[in-house]
């Protein structure tokens, strides 16, 4: 290589750093924010993920000790005072339900009631909750419930997608064999058991009821 063709690319080399340079600093910034951003949004999603796992242990932690009395009615009052500082509607959900178990236990059925009802009508709470506080309500109501407004919520608890269309199915093939309707309640106890959802436990269950009532397990 001649001594001219070395000035020329020493020259280029040189004018091409200069070019970067000024790039650099003219758009440098750029990355250097896009730095920042990513930097500080990881830092920014640990922090909500640490804050979450803190709210949560918190929560469980108060329940917790809401149940630690041996008494179900002070338990009650307790997971009532944890309810009103319950920051997310699944936290209210789950303290509604464990407060409906607990009122039962003391023997206000009553207090249990309207518990689930007042949690299934709730708007905020999500609707698969709602819809097994229903469904919870319309078991524990039982007899004391009117059959039409049983067979309205069972009805809509039971349509397709819902998510405790069997358990609801089931409920109505037993109010089926409570009314005499033994052919129906069997058809409908065989329909659960072609659902795709249906638990071991459920299975159990409607599998004892087709042959108490004197159906065909190989036919179903």
């Amino acid at each position: 290589m001649s001594e001219s063709d070395s000035f020329i690319e020493e020259v280029t080399e040189e004018v091409r750093r200069d070019r970067l340079f000024k790039l650099f600093r003219k758009y440098g910034w750029i990355g250097v924010a896009l730095v920042v951003a990513i930097v500080g949004g990881a830092a920014w999603s640990e922090w909500r993920k640490a804050e979450a796992r803190n709210a949560a242990q918190s929560f469980g932690d108060a329940i917790l000790a809401a149940l630690d009395s041996d008494d179900a009615a002070a338990r009650v009052v307790a997971l009532e005072q944890i309810g009103t500082g319950a920051a997310a509607p699944g936290q209210t959900a789950v303290l509604g339900f464990i407060a409906a178990d607990e009122a039962l236990k003391s023997g206000d059925r009553e207090g249990a009631l309207a518990r689930l009802n007042a949690l299934a009508g709730d708007a905020a709470v999500p609707d698969s909750y709602r819809q097994l506080a229903e469904l919870k309500a319309v078991i524990m109501a039982g007899d004391a419930m009117a059959v039409a407004d049983r067979n309205a919520a069972l009805e809509r608890l039971a349509t397709p997608g819902a998510p405790f269309r069997a358990l609801a199915m089931e409920q109505q093939a037993m109010a089926l064999a409570d009314s005499g309707a033994a052919d129906e309640a069997i058809a409908m106890f065989r329909q659960i058991l072609e659902e795709p959802d249906v638990t071991t436990d459920l299975r159990r269950r409607v599998t004892q009821m087709i042959l108490v009532l004197g159906g065909d397990i190989e036919a179903a």
